[in-house]
């Protein structure tokens, strides 16, 4: 392992990647918190599969942005692999495959919130109220899907911490934010799947949150103005491919 390797981060991969990382934020913002609040509606069915059938636009566009939010995150996954593996390949391998692991549960889960529209607006052999209540299974299913995905998601930012607390690449007070946060995922995952509840936790959960998001944001900035003023600093350089 080269010291280059260690104290310098290609400004290509990393404006690449601070840019995946904020447009996932904004689809994953829109499609997970916005959409499902204007259509889903706990425990009745009949509004909710009112709701769905009135707002058709608003749910295909949430289908438009799960949908890019999986494919972006397919490349972030790699990039940040190729950026960090030669800090430590181990830690890279794990961060990598905990996120496909999330990215293979986030394309089920789009299934999952597609399933109601096919039982609402296709001919079926059920009664009306029985594929409304159907509808609202599959949807609470997918609400469950999240907490699934957060689990593999706590498990990368916590590799993805590790790596940047071992390195010269990226400010160490960002490592220690995702790290800690990491655990905010990960303990929300088990408890939401576990239907535990404790008060105690849910203040803890709601902490570890707020630190993660801010540090994602701030780790999404840092890499998209790194990669800027560096590729602005070296305006007659080329950047090679890795």
């Amino acid at each position: 392992m080269t010291k280059s390797n260690l104290t310098t981060l290609n400004p290509r991969d990393a404006r690449i990647a601070g840019a995946l990382y904020l447009t996932i934020a904004v689809c994953g913002g829109f499609s997970i918190g916005y959409v499902p609040s204007q259509i889903v509606v706990a425990g009745n069915g009949a509004t909710t599969a009112a709701n769905l059938l009135d707002q058709l636009g608003l749910f295909r566009l949430g289908v438009l942005a799960d949908s890019a939010m999986i494919l972006l995150e397919i490349a972030i996954t790699v990039i940040l692999y190729q950026m960090f593996r030669s800090v430590s390949p181990r830690l890279a391998m794990i961060a990598m495959i905990s996120r496909l692991g999330m990215i293979v549960v986030m394309g089920f889960n789009l299934l999952l919130w597609v399933m109601p529209y096919v039982l609402l607006s296709q001919p079926t052999a059920f009664e009306p109220n029985d594929s409304q209540a159907f509808a609202q299974v599959f949807f609470e299913a997918h609400a469950l899907g999240i907490y699934v995905w957060q689990i593999f998601f706590g498990a990368h930012l916590l590799a993805l911490g590790w790596i940047i607390l071992r390195s010269q690449l990226i400010p160490h007070l960002l490592g220690w934010g995702l790290s800690i946060g990491a655990f905010g995922y990960l303990i929300q995952g088990l408890v939401e799947l576990t239907f535990t509840d404790v008060a105690a936790l849910d203040i803890t959960i709601i902490g570890l949150l707020v630190i993660v998001t801010v540090w994602e944001l701030g780790f999404g900035l840092w890499l998209l103005v790194r990669g800027l003023r560096s590729t602005a600093s070296q305006p007659n350089s080329t950047l090679q491919t890795v």
